[in-house]
């Protein structure tokens, strides 16, 4: 009988010497093999807490690297996953075993054929049930010839206690990553995890500072149902998520029809690179954004506005309820600064501070007072580089 007890006690010293999932799936790979397991193939699913995905599936095969592939949630819905074994696993909680050999008669299951195919000959799949409640799965195929013996099977059922608990662990914390990334962004979502939960818990940044809204929204808010409207923000914010992430910025704050976003940036010699990285990613939503206004009935357009400063990045609110966001002077005035792109007629409109250090050629547009910002502020129209231009500020 393979002896499996050393894998059993790793198992539940919680796998030491791994650091991710991977890590722990391709050492209990090669542990079950180094214990006398016939383990050609081994796969393990488990779901997550994601807007856009349902689970993550590990694949181990002896000598390789661990394939992991994320799943989205239509995945689930495709017959090649609803007529499978893994989805029976998932579904009843109960083992599936199956000698796939080749051989006369038709098969539960096509992927029994694959794995045929692939010269295996006999596959168990074995459920991983969470404290709550939650049905995960794990399963193993050998390619040897006369398939699992009975001993191997109960070697396998042993160890699926301390993997499931430890498959939970590596879960818990991912979720919360995930979740955290999504509502409040991966940088700050990090901050978070790592302890910095206190009122208070403030630090100073500099950055590069986006504020953008959706014009006609309240016009928009009056004629429409509350579906158009969801619709339309998420419309006009998806285009800008995927510019500032691609441009290496950090989402913090939905408000409403409005958008914070930073650019942070740790130097002066990065500040010129960096105040590039945003014009680029703000044509790059607006670019994307007609395109979709295009595929609607209405016209959606953003204002938006950047401007480079220090700000404070942290934990404010009451002292059990708090919120993770940026607060300064240099924040204040981007949004005022956004406020103006409708009366001067601009999408986009940028402080002096960042026309001076951007590639941009900036014009002009005027000095203008506005409220809470003590001195008047020039306010700059950036447009797209000529080949061999140098940045100027044009009157």
């Amino acid at each position: 009988m393979p002896d499996v007890r050393p894998v059993f006690e790793w198992l539940v010293d919680a796998a030491p010497g791994c650091v991710t999932s991977q890590d722990v799936v391709g050492a209990l790979g090669d542990r079950l093999r180094g214990a006398g397991l016939p383990i050609d193939r081994m796969t393990i699913f488990v779901s997550t807490l994601h807007p856009t995905v349902h689970g993550r599936v590990f694949f181990w095969q002896p000598g390789e690297a661990v394939d992991v592939r994320e799943l989205p949630h239509a995945f689930f819905s495709l017959p090649g996953f609803t007529n499978s074994p893994i989805h029976e696993v998932l579904t009843t909680r109960a083992s599936v075993r199956e000698h796939v050999a080749p051989g006369p008669g038709p098969r539960r299951y096509p992927f029994y054929d694959e794995l045929a195919d692939g010269g295996f000959t006999d596959y168990l799949a074995l459920p991983m049930v969470f404290t709550s409640g939650e049905t995960h799965g794990a399963a193993f195929a050998t390619r040897r010839a006369d398939g699992f013996s009975p001993d191997d099977v109960a070697a396998l059922e042993r160890i699926m206690r301390p993997l499931t608990r430890l498959a939970e662990i590596f879960a818990l914390r991912r979720n919360a990553v995930n979740l955290l990334s999504t509502y409040v962004g991966h940088d700050s979502g990090e901050r978070i995890l790592s302890g910095r939960i206190r009122r208070g818990d403030i630090e100073t940044l500099r950055a590069v500072i986006w504020f953008s809204d959706l014009r006609g929204f309240t016009e928009m808010s009056a004629r429409s149902t509350a579906r158009d409207v969801i619709d339309a923000l998420n419309v006009a914010f998806e285009c800008q998520v995927a510019a500032v992430l691609r441009g290496g910025g950090e989402v913090l704050k939905f408000m409403g029809d409005g958008m914070l976003a930073i650019f942070p940036f740790a130097d002066d010699a990065a500040l010129s690179a960096t105040c590039d990285r945003a014009l680029d990613a703000a044509d790059e939503a607006l670019a994307e954004l007609a395109d979709k206004s295009r595929e609607r009935d209405g016209e959606l357009r953003v204002g938006l506005a950047l401007h480079v400063g220090e700000l404070a990045y942290g934990n404010i609110g009451g002292a059990d309820r708090l919120d993770f966001t940026a607060i300064g002077a240099a924040v204040n005035l981007t949004a005022r600064l956004e406020g103006l792109t409708g009366k001067l007629g601009e999408s986009v409109v940028v402080s002096r501070e960042v026309a001076g250090a951007t590639r941009r050629v900036c014009t002009s547009l005027g000095t203008f007072d506005l409220k809470g910002v003590p001195a008047p502020v020039e306010v700059l129209a950036p447009r797209a580089p000529r080949p061999g231009e140098s940045a100027t500020i044009e009157k």
